[in-house]
């Protein structure tokens, strides 16, 4: 390689360190390395901007951006209030039924929307849930981000990984239901139980509050129920326009886009309202990511990574797809998963196009690994940062340790149940 090379390479890893170890917010640290790939003509502004292999992946951003803005009009409406109190009325204030019907709310509205805009939303209604049954707030929090990564791995939306993923594969929303969905049913029935192993028993019941919340009325929570059902019908189309990819033809980008304008011209949300809950950091930080990584891919950096990766794993498709399971289980236990299948992909592509028609599993591989890998710490998925962030502003801190001592044990189970299932599934 070129020092051009070296030096690239070199960029990225600092980058990627400051991302890892918090020193730098990352959207600064992921601009900052975009910026000097370009100073130093790693890249360019036409590879960067309009490049279809190192470029910013503008599907990725405006799929995002899309189901932002629907969420944030959905959001508006109250429905996710009203799914709580809707959980804690039914589980009747028993802590562990409560836990098991937020965890699986938060694993279908994560498939469906994206984890971490539903640890947004979820996490501050289990305060108010817990504060009124006097239980500790934590193991909620935790088991909440830790099945929305599980439940987002089930479709193309549902975590941004994914999203990278199926940009640079072609895979489209079907794929995602097809490969993953029927094994993350099958990990959410595990979870459920390694739930009561780790919380359950610690649980305690309060009849006299557990009343209380009975008291509650749900029906308040809905702000505006002509929006709710103006903003469901719109979700119900975007998703069937997701499954119906086929036929239609339309990328999941132009669907979410259309759906987001539909929503805000077809009500009276204003333009401001619906960009308020737009998450423009982490727009931003994809951005600056995909600026870096194509300059490993323009410097030829990503094609030697290739060839060697095709070299070491030459006519054996299992060495290769158990290789990449593992691997980007542990490599995203440590960084960001986001980044790890930024700077992955390329070379998932690249081994794919060298094998057969089997190739298709490793990016199953790098899903599966990536998404129930970045469950293993407390910086390892965006939903974890995020569920902590919002712990701390509460007065309720988690500790990096305390949910990762739970993580590791969810990670090490479910990619070991995910490694048999690809095995038989794809390689025999």
């Amino acid at each position: 390689m070129t020092v051009l090379s070296w030096v690239s390479v070199a960029v990225f890893l600092a980058a990627y360190a400051l991302i890892a170890t918090e020193k730098m917010h990352r959207v600064a640290a992921a601009l900052g390395g975009a910026g000097i790939m370009l100073l130093i003509h790693a890249t360019d502004a036409g590879a960067a901007f309009f490049s279809e292999h190192s470029g910013i992946d503008w599907n990725v951003i405006f799929l995002l951006l899309g189901m932002m803005i629907i969420v944030g009009v959905l959001k508006q409406t109250g429905v996710f209030e009203y799914l709580a109190i809707w959980a804690a009325k039914r589980a009747r204030g028993r802590p562990f039924r409560l836990m098991v019907l937020l965890v699986l709310i938060t694993a279908v509205a994560s498939a469906l929307l994206d984890n971490v805009t539903t640890v947004l939303l979820i996490a501050p209604v289990t305060f108010l849930v817990c504060e009124r049954l006097a239980l500790k707030v934590a193991p909620f929090l935790i088991a909440e981000a830790l099945s929305s990564n599980i439940g987002g791995a089930a479709t193309l939306v549902g975590d941004p990984p994914n999203i990278i993923i199926a940009s640079r594969g072609g895979l489209s929303f079907n794929d995602f239901l097809i490969h993953m969905a029927p094994m993350i049913i099958v990990l959410m029935a595990v979870f459920l139980l390694l739930c009561w192993l780790m919380f359950g028993r610690t649980f305690r019941y309060d009849p006299e509050r557990a009343a209380e919340i009975m008291a509650l009325d749900e029906r308040e929570a809905i702000a505006d129920r002509r929006l709710l059902w103006q903003s469901l019908a719109v979700l119900a189309l975007v998703m069937a326009a997701f499954v119906l990819h086929p036929v239609l033809h339309y990328e999941p980008s132009v669907v979410a886009l259309l759906g987001a304008g539909v929503l805000v011209a077809a009500t009276k949300v204003t333009t401001e309202q619906a960009i308020a809950e737009v998450e423009w950091p982490t727009l931003v930080f994809f951005a600056g990511l995909f600026v870096m990584v194509g300059g490993l891919v323009e410097t030829g950096v990503i094609g030697r990574l290739s060839e060697l990766a095709v070299e070491a794993t030459a006519g054996r498709p299992e060495l290769t797809t158990m290789g990449l399971l593992g691997a980007s289980a542990v490599l995203s236990a440590i960084v960001d998963n986001i980044p790890y299948v930024a700077t992955m992909s390329p070379i998932v592509d690249q081994l794919v196009q060298a094998g057969d028609n089997a190739g298709q599993v490793l990016w199953w591989a790098l899903a599966f690994g990536a998404d129930l890998g970045g469950n293993a710490t407390a910086v390892g998925a965006a939903a974890n940062v995020v569920v902590l962030g919002i712990a701390a502003r509460n007065g309720t801190p988690i500790s990096f340790w305390q949910f990762t001592k739970y993580g590791l044990i969810v990670t090490v189970v479910t990619v070991t149940l995910v490694a048999p299932y690809l095995w038989l599934r794809y390689l025999i």
